[in-house]
């Protein structure tokens, strides 16, 4: 009999096909369980909206199956959205927002690849708003207008940001898998934080068409599940779409569409199955946490992953500090914000436009100054500053001087990884911000829990371009040391 919480893409199909549930009782299960334990008082807080239109979709993507034309392993999967991917349908996109409350017009191109693979929209996730870059001091997983995002683990403890719903609807089993977004780190922390595994894909292997934005060159989306192999499973659909490699940016071209395919190419989960640590070579990165329970679980981890035939390269010196992101994260996602926002609200490089009153971040400002009781329960430092000190030209020394910064800290990170023979980094701090700043892909693992229930994570760092090597490593430990744990499961 069909189980809902914690069941896996493979085990929905598997059901499916055996007739124990359909794609339209299964979104209508899900719908029950958001209600339950998310929309209910004292709930999680982590579903913004729903789409009105789930359950017609499911009906659809059950009739194809019938017909004998499922579009691969996404057919009638359902998939939450952060606020800040835009769908052309009768939900809004807001960046949590109430400035932008009222947001319609055009499609993200990653969901177009969705629902061209088969995926069920099922809704829009809570999120930090803004993604974290509307002031200073706000916390995590709030939003003017979703409110304030609770961690399933520990209703008291920091849920993280900026996916923040997209991360708890996994944990809690309001969805299959979700989609997140990250400019720095705000797909790793959330899932590290909510004990799921996130995906943190190479800057500019996704498109970013239909994104509400912060930075044009660190800004990237990326799959949030509760098992690599369903990662996996909706990273090869969010590329889909584009079979060549391509820039990111706001202002693609279509030249790398290809539309109406039947199934959905598989880049990643075929590759899993070969997935081994005999022979891996891992480096170990960073310096030790502060965090003494972590450091006694992560520490065990690497005794076993060793004992498995890893070959671990130890000790390896950060190359990034916390001046770093101070001086070339900061500095580009500051001026870049103002130009990608102003760009975006008017709708510019699109297939459509957008329909929100608002066209620049001048207004959005102004908005949130008319209605502050409702919007700026926390300031808007943030949406000042990149207003007031940054042209939106992109000329700025400051900028430029940035961009070079961040050159050098790729340059510096390959030669790390390239003169030691590695296959995959493991940090030994948790997150560390040489990933999300140099566009490398990276992504976490649940290993475990602290004293305060909340879940501890495995940090992954590979080269760019590098996803499959990052999976396979990925998938090997999670089979090894493993410890992802449903939040809502009485002990």
């Amino acid at each position: 009999m069909f189980k809902l919480e914690e069941a896996t893409i493979t085990d929905i199909q598997t059901a499916v096909a055996a007739g124990e549930i359909s794609y339209r009782e299964l979104a209508l299960e899900y719908l029950e369980r958001i209600a339950e334990v998310d929309s209910c008082e004292g709930g999680l807080n982590s579903v913004l909206e729903i789409n009105p239109d789930v359950l017609e979709i499911a009906r659809f993507m059950d009739d194809e199956r019938t017909k004998g034309v499922p579009k691969g392993p996404l057919h009638g999967i359902p998939v939450m959205l952060k606020d800040n991917i835009c769908t052309c349908d009768r939900m809004n996109t807001s960046a949590g927002s109430l400035a932008l409350a009222d947001n319609q017009g055009y499609e993200a191109e990653i969901v177009r690849g969705l629902r061209e693979n088969g995926a069920v929209i099922l809704g829009k996730a809570n999120m930090t708003e803004f993604a974290n870059w509307m002031t200073k001091d706000m916390p995590n997983g709030y939003s003017s207008r979703g409110g304030q995002v609770k961690n399933p683990f520990n209703r008291e403890a920091d849920p993280s940001g900026s996916s923040t719903g997209s991360a708890v609807a996994v944990s809690a089993n309001l969805c299959t898998v979700s989609v997140g977004t990250e400019t720095h780190g705000s797909i790793i922390s959330p899932s590290y934080s909510n004990g799921i595994v996130g995906i943190k894909p190479t800057a500019g292997l996704l498109n970013g068409n239909g994104i509400i934005p912060i930075s044009s060159t660190l800004d990237t989306a990326g799959p949030m599940a509760r098992t690599v192999y369903d990662a996996a499973v909706l990273l090869s659909g969010l590329k889909s779409m584009y079979p060549y490699p391509h820039l990111h940016g706001y202002a693609l071209t279509s030249v790398y569409h290809h539309h109406g395919q039947n199934v959905m190419k598989d880049y990643y989960t075929s590759q899993l199955a070969t997935a081994s640590l005999r022979g891996l070579r891992v480096g170990i990165y960073g310096n030790e946490s502060d965090d003494s329970e972590y450091n006694e679980i992560l520490y065990a981890a690497l005794s076993e992953i060793e004992k498995e035939g890893a070959i671990l390269t130890k000790d390896l010196k950060p190359i990034i500090t916390d001046s770093c992101w101070n001086y070339a994260g900061k500095f580009i996602a500051k001026h870049e914000f103002k130009r990608s926002m102003d760009f975006f609200l008017t709708g510019h490089g699109y297939t459509g436009a957008t329909r929100t009153r608002l066209r620049t971040l001048k207004e959005i400002i102004e908005y949130n100054e008319a209605n502050s009781e409702l919007c700026l329960k926390y300031g808007q430092t943030v949406l000042l500053e990149c207003q007031n000190e940054s042209s939106g030209t992109l000329k700025e020394a400051e900028y430029i001087t940035a961009l070079r910064r961040r050159e050098n800290l790729i340059k510096d990170f390959d030669r790390l990884i390239r003169s030691n023979n590695l296959d995959v980094i493991i940090c030994t701090n948790q997150f560390d911000g040489v990933a999300p700043i140099g566009g490398f892909p990276c992504g976490t693992l649940p290993i475990g829990k602290n004293k305060n229930n909340i879940p501890m994570g495995m940090c992954f760092i590979a080269k760019h371009n590098d996803e499959a090597t990052l999976l396979k490593a990925m998938y090997a430990v999670e089979k090894l040391t493993g410890n992802r744990e449903n939040p809502l499961t009485p002990d």
